[in-house]
């Protein structure tokens, strides 16, 4: 059984790739075999509108046809019994990179059928965690959860099952007093990293345990 998780943050051990990681002890407690894939570190780009992978009878129907650093990559999530995906919100939406990543994974299995379909063979579990500056009233306000729902609707068509966990006003910096800010109390910052965040870390441990249980399921079936 095998778990993949992709950071989309820029931030190699900060709060998206920390939650990832704890959703990857989750999944490691229940024999899963893990790997956390950073975006950052890989050259590649976003959709280039080839359509490759839509061609009648074409050798690279169905999966992206682009070579670069994303394709190991892409290959390895095709192979997947189940993943997560990680980003920062940055003005609403996700990293351009976790963008760019999104549209190469998933544009290939989408069917331009009615309805449209999925060619990816099997059902895997998968899910999406979020991390972002903003509180969680202020999140709805700002309307966020139209794009945290299509996100989950389109992981869900492609590959069966998805969820999503949010963490609020996460801690941007280390050191407050460098920084222009005062958009937030920083030290009301500090005081929920270390009262609430150690429970979205849990949340996450658990969302790793999930879908390795699911994962398992399916490949018992």
């Amino acid at each position: 059984m095998n778990v993949l998780a992709i950071n989309g943050s820029p931030r190699k051990k900060w709060n998206t790739a920390t939650l990832l990681e704890k959703a990857l002890e989750g999944a490691a407690a229940q024999g899963a075999e893990t790997e956390l894939i950073h975006l950052y570190d890989l050259d590649f780009k976003g959709c280039t509108s080839c359509f490759a992978c839509k061609l009648k009878g074409g050798k690279s129907y169905g999966k992206c046809a682009m070579n670069d650093g994303l394709t190991p990559v892409l290959g390895k999530l095709a192979e997947a019994n189940a993943f997560l995906l990680g980003s920062p919100i940055y003005f609403g939406t996700v990293t351009g990179e976790m963008r760019s990543f999104m549209e190469r994974l998933l544009f290939p299995y989408l069917t331009y059928t009615r309805p449209p379909g999925t060619l990816f063979g099997r059902k895997i579990p998968t899910a999406f965690i979020y991390t972002m500056n903003v509180p969680e009233d202020m999140m709805k306000e700002l309307n966020y959860p139209v794009h945290i729902g299509l996100n989950e609707n389109v992981l869900g068509r492609i590959f069966g099952q998805a969820e999503s966990l949010c963490s609020f006003e996460t801690l941007q910096f280390e050191d407050y007093d460098k920084v222009v800010f005062s958009y937030f109390d920083a030290e009301e910052r500090r005081e929920r990293h270390r009262t609430v965040f150690p429970e979205d870390c849990r949340k996450a441990y658990d969302l790793g345990v999930r879908l390795a249980d699911m994962s398992a399921a399916e490949v018992k079936k």
